[in-house]
């Protein structure tokens, strides 16, 4: 069966960077729903046409266009081997959206990736993060930080801390996170699928092991 992977967990976990690294090692492509809709709306397709209304309005692409959209990029031939889906889903309903387009395909998802964090450790990583307001360069006083306190390494502008960067909007997003993502831990979980990794842990140190994981369904 196809390696076909979803990652869960929450903003600053690390997921994003887990699941492209990961996915470099499998041969398969990182799929998020920001890419599926810029290549359907830059092939001009009905379907991107459709989600470029929303888009331009500033509104929220309906389930059901994502859904459908998903399945476009699905059927591209890359995806044969698996896929490594980042960010999506992030509802029940979208979920069941995922699984129609897979069982069209005649598969479904193999495995579902939850990256643990604490609250403290999202904070840190992301409380931390500093963005270039003339250049859009983004450093990280933790991990990547600018040669200059304060100054960005590009351009020389003085760097900020993004509204929400803060710690506020920050544990807002964590909360909603867990609220949505619970019941797709507990989806999975019951499908004896969901395997979970330390967000804390050293970077190939989770990356191996996600790969382990992947090698072991995909067998």
């Amino acid at each position: 069966m196809p390696a076909n992977l979803v990652f869960l967990g929450p903003p600053g976990s690390g997921k994003g960077t887990y699941a492209a690294r990961a996915a470099e090692r499998l041969g398969v492509p990182t799929i998020s729903t920001g890419e599926i809709l810029r290549q359907a709306i830059r092939a001009g397709t009905p379907l991107g046409k459709e989600a470029q209304g929303f888009v331009e309005n500033g509104k929220l692409v309906p389930d059901d266009v994502m859904g459908r959209a998903l399945g476009e990029r699905l059927a591209q031939p890359d995806c044969a081997p698996g896929f490594i889906l980042d960010g999506y889903p992030r509802t029940l309903p979208q979920a069941e959206l995922l699984d129609r387009a897979l069982e069209r395909r005649g598969t479904r998802v193999s495995l579902a990736v939850l990256v643990e964090a604490t609250e403290a450790l999202v904070l840190r990583r992301l409380g931390g993060r500093r963005t270039c307001p003339s250049c859009g360069a983004v450093y990280n006083i933790h991990t990547l930080p600018s040669k200059v306190e304060g100054v960005c390494d590009r351009c020389g502008a003085k760097t900020v801390i993004r509204d929400d960067d803060r710690p506020e909007p920050i544990k807002q997003r964590l909360r909603v996170n867990a609220e949505q993502s619970a019941p797709l831990a507990a989806l999975y979980r019951d499908r004896g699928i969901l395997r979970t990794v330390d967000g804390s842990a050293p970077l190939e140190d989770v990356v191996a092991r996600i790969v382990m994981l992947a090698n072991e369904v995909h067998a």
